[in-house]
């Protein structure tokens, strides 16, 4: 047997290094960075197909329209800022509808979420049965619009209807509601309340998520109902208080099913009590067909809506309060 020696051996064995090797990294190729460009490129064609085609077209075709006597039928007339100045010195009903449409929005977007709000806090009670109670509150929310548009007018009949019969019981006189310039817009807003489950669920789900132990703790230092609600679950749902009332205040601004099939034609009620904003944009754009002019106010009413929600955005910062902190 042949005799290796230790220098032999050394020549023999492959060396093992036992230290990481470095491994370079391969910059992607610039094909291949297109190519992976490219394919995602086609994945998102559909929006932007329908986002050109059906929000950013005729967002500046509008805004154009806004310029011009475009009418439908006649060729579009360059006539600068004389829509505008029309809106705000010569027609008198723009006022109107911006005064109910205001009146709307100043009463409804609170009473709306106060009354989601309230809901909320008696159906997170843990009572038997609570479940059939949260599904009867949240069904109004999910009704046809226009079939509760004409329950609510057979509701709120003078004569007839449920709501003054209910009161003529405790010694009250009805209102003639939607016959009755002073009770029109009243009688919307009653009509909305109705249907705060949408809101409620919102509400809910967000006090189910609270810590019980903020509770536990509240209940040892002997704080009683109402102030858990003020300094624990109130606070904790301001996250869902904010949303409710920038979703809301941009609904109620762009009311307009409720005025033009409660009222004889479209035209708004009696008195004009009920032309909203949207109601008579639409009556210059689809009746007169003055779409110049109807474009003009539905960019003034974005500006409104944007300045409300900037400063909704601005002012929230003071008073929402979040989980994770308040940079959010």
């Amino acid at each position: 047997m042949e005799k290796v020696t230790a220098d032999q051996a050394k020549t023999r064995l492959p060396s093992i290094s036992l230290s990481p090797k470095k491994t370079r990294a391969v910059a992607p190729s610039v094909s291949s960075v297109r190519k992976r460009n490219l394919i995602g490129y086609i994945f998102i064609l559909p929006w932007l197909i329908g986002f050109v085609g059906l929000i950013a077209g005729p967002l500046l075709f509008s805004l154009f329209a806004s310029f011009t006597d475009y009418n439908i039928t006649s060729k579009m007339n360059f006539i600068g800022l004389e829509n505008y100045k029309r809106m705000f010195t010569l027609d008198d009903m723009f006022w109107t509808a911006l005064w109910n449409t205001l009146y709307y929005v100043i009463f409804s977007v609170p009473l709306t979420t106060a009354g989601a709000i309230m809901i909320a806090v008696l159906l997170n009670q843990q009572v038997k049965g609570m479940k059939v109670f949260r599904t009867i509150y949240y069904l109004p929310s999910i009704l046809s619009g226009v079939a509760v548009y004409f329950l609510w007018m057979q509701l709120l009949s003078p004569s007839t209807g449920l709501v003054n019969q209910f009161l003529h019981i405790f010694g009250i006189e009805g209102p003639s509601w939607l016959f009755d310039p002073n009770w029109t817009k009243p009688a919307l807003i009653l009509m909305k309340m109705w249907s705060v489950g949408g809101g409620m669920l919102l509400y809910l789900g967000r006090m189910q998520g609270i810590s019980p132990s903020l509770y536990e703790a509240a209940d040892l230092d002997g704080a009683s109902g109402f102030r858990k609600f003020f300094h624990i679950t109130l606070p904790m749902i301001t996250p869902i208080i904010f949303f409710d009332i920038i979703t809301s205040t941009i609904g109620s601004f762009q009311i307009f099913q409720e005025a033009y099939v409660m009222t004889q034609n479209g035209q708004g009620g009696p008195g004009n009590s009920l032309l909203f904003y949207n109601l008579h944009m639409w009556n210059n754009a689809f009746k007169s067909f003055d779409m110049g002019y109807a474009s003009a106010m539905a960019w003034f009413l974005f500006i409104i809506i944007m300045a409300l929600t900037f400063t909704n955005l601005k002012v929230g910062k003071k008073w929402v309060y979040y989980d994770g902190g308040d940079d959010k």
